[in-house]
């Protein structure tokens, strides 16, 4: 796991020293969540985007069967946050929760504002995040739609590389869209063609 804190983590990204992006922050709040609280439940208006400094997220919803459904994780240095709530001021559908004691960063349009006005790379900055954001979803739909459990599973260990150590095999089968047991199929497929090799 790599801490991060929100400052060094635009100071790299924006080729600026972290004495010049200081005072941009100075009302930037940090938030300790403990493991299995929440930032955000359905039926809330988030308000935020979460910057994770350390420890680990994760965004899901529930069916009406009681089913979850993962969206997504956030490990360190990663964002989260529920994009339809917070730019278009709609309840959430969405749970965020900490599966880990986690630090985050809240991220307010002030700040984004601020960012803006004052740090001329952090527009380009901030739409290369977004478009790599929606260039993920969309392979991630692709995926679910047409790939086979082994390629979404090869696919999550390449985009997450260290989450199942972290998870309860459940959780990477609700993001998967598949049944635990056919994710145990998966790995053991895997193992064994592994083994052959």
């Amino acid at each position: 796991m790599n801490d991060t804190n929100f400052k060094t983590f635009l100071a790299t990204n924006l080729a600026i020293d972290e004495h010049e992006i200081s005072p941009l922050l100075e009302n930037c709040r940090i938030k300790r969540v403990q493991k299995d609280a929440f930032l955000l439940r359905p039926g809330e208006y988030c308000k935020h985007t979460f910057f994770v400094e350390n420890g680990l997220m994760r965004q899901y919803s529930i069916d009406e069967k009681g089913k979850e459904h993962t969206i997504s994780f956030a490990p360190e240095n990663w964002f989260v946050t529920d994009r339809e709530s917070v730019y278009f001021n709609q309840p959430t559908a969405y749970y965020i929760q900490a599966l880990e004691d986690s630090t985050v960063t809240i991220i307010d349009e002030n700040l984004i504002q601020v960012l803006t006005d004052k740090a001329p790379s952090f527009t380009e900055f901030n739409n290369r995040l977004l478009h790599n954001h929606i260039r993920q979803l969309q392979n991630r739909i692709n995926l679910l739609l047409s790939a086979s459990a082994e390629e979404r599973y090869l696919n999550f260990i390449e985009m997450y590389p260290d989450i199942l150590l972290r998870v309860p095999q459940t959780m990477v089968a609700s993001y998967l869209g598949i049944t635990p047991e056919s994710l145990s199929r998966v790995r053991k497929e895997l193992a064994q063609k592994n083994f052959k090799k």
